[in-house]
C-alpha cells in the first residue's frame, strides 16, 4: 500500500476504494475547524505537543497516544504551538472493518461501541507503540504477488490490537485539565447537555457569569475554535448519528438543536459533503 503525505488524500482514497489508507504527516498542514469525516479515524502521534477537541472532550496529545475517531464525532487539533507535528493517521471505510468481522469477533467495535467511560485516547507503552508501528510498516511494505491479502491481514492484526487497548480503558474518560480550564470544561460539557435547545453566546456568558469577550477568548485559547462554530459541528454530528438511524431529515433537524433549516441544510451539506437527504438515503 502506498503511504500518503495528506490526510485529505487519505480521507479520499478510502471512500473510493471503501477499504482504508495511510498518511504519514512529517510537517503542518493547514488546520482544519472543527469537522467530521465519513470514515473512521486512527490517529496515531509520533511526536505529541498539540491538543485534541473531540466532541466535548479536550486531550493533550503526548509521544505514542492513540486516538480512536468514528464519523460522527466533530474534532479538531488545536494549534498549542507551532512546532512540527508527526503522526500517522488511518482513514477506515466504516463497512470495511464489518466486512472483516466474524460471527465472534466485532473488528469494529471500537468505533461503534462505545460505554459512558469510552476515552478516545490509549496511551501506548513503549512495546505497543513498537507492535502499532510493525502493523503500519508492514501494510506499506506489501508488494507483489498476494500483497493485497498481505494488506488485508496485517491490517486486521492492527484492528485486533486496537480493540483489545480500547476495551482495557488504561485512562479515565474525562477531560484533561491540565489543557482545559475549569471554566472551559463547565462549559464544554452545559453545552453538550443543551445541545438540542436554543444556545447563545449571550445566554452561555450569563450562565457561567462571564461577559462575552471573555468567554469568547478562553473558550477559543483552550479549544482552537469558536464557540458558535463549535455548537454547529455538534449538533451536525448528532443530525449525522440520527440520519444513520433511519430518522427522517426534519426529525434529526429538530433534535439536533438547529432552529432555522436552510442553516441547517447548508452547514450539513458543506460538512458531510452531500445533502441530508442523500446522506439519509446513503447510510440508513
Amino acid at each position: 500500500m502506498n503511504e500518503l503525505y495528506s490526510c485529505q488524500q487519505a480521507i479520499d482514497q478510502c471512500a473510493a476504494a471503501h477499504t482504508f489508507a495511510i498518511a504519514h504527516l512529517y510537517k503542518e498542514e493547514k488546520t482544519m475547524d472543527m469537522h467530521i469525516h465519513n470514515c473512521y479515524e486512527l490517529y496515531y502521534s509520533v511526536s505529541g505537543g498539540k491538543q485534541f477537541l473531540i466532541d466535548n472532550k479536550l486531550y493533550a496529545i503526548e509521544p505514542g497516544d492513540l486516538f480512536v475517531i468514528n464519523q460522527y464525532e466533530s474534532h479538531k487539533i488545536t494549534q498549542a504551538d507551532k512546532t512540527t507535528h508527526e503522526r500517522i493517521v488511518l482513514s477506515i471505510h466504516p463497512e470495511y472493518p464489518k466486512r472483516l468481522s466474524s460471527g465472534e469477533t466485532n473488528l469494529d467495535a471500537c468505533f461503534s461501541q462505545r460505554s459512558d467511560f469510552f476515552c478516545h485516547r490509549i496511551s501506548l507503552s513503549k512495546e505497543q507503540q513498537n507492535r502499532f508501528l510493525y502493523y503500519i510498516n508492514k501494510i506499506i511494505a506489501a508488494d507483489g504477488y498476494a500483497s493485497d491479502i498481505y494488506e488485508q491481514a496485517a491490517f486486521m492484526e492492527l484492528l485486533v490490537l486496537v480493540n483489545r487497548l480500547s476495551q482495557k480503558g488504561p485512562l479515565p474518560a474525562t477531560n484533561d485539565n491540565s489543557v482545559c480550564n475549569h471554566q472551559v470544561d463547565n462549559i464544554l460539557s452545559y453545552i453538550n447537555q443543551n445541545i438540542s435547545s436554543p444556545l447563545t453566546l449571550s445566554g452561555l456568558a450569563e450562565e457561567f457569569f462571564l461577559s462575552e469577550s471573555y468567554i469568547c477568548r478562553i473558550f477559543k485559547s483552550a479549544t482552537g475554535t469558536t464557540i458558535n462554530k463549535y455548537i454547529t459541528a455538534r449538533r451536525i454530528s448528532i443530525a449525522k448519528s440520527l440520519l444513520s438511524d433511519g430518522v427522517s431529515v426534519m426529525t434529526a433537524y429538530e433534535k439536533s438543536g438547529f432552529t432555522d433549516y436552510s442553516a441547517f441544510f447548508k452547514a450539513f451539506t458543506k460538512a458531510v459533503g452531500i445533502s441530508p437527504k442523500k446522506y439519509s438515503r446513503y447510510s440508513s
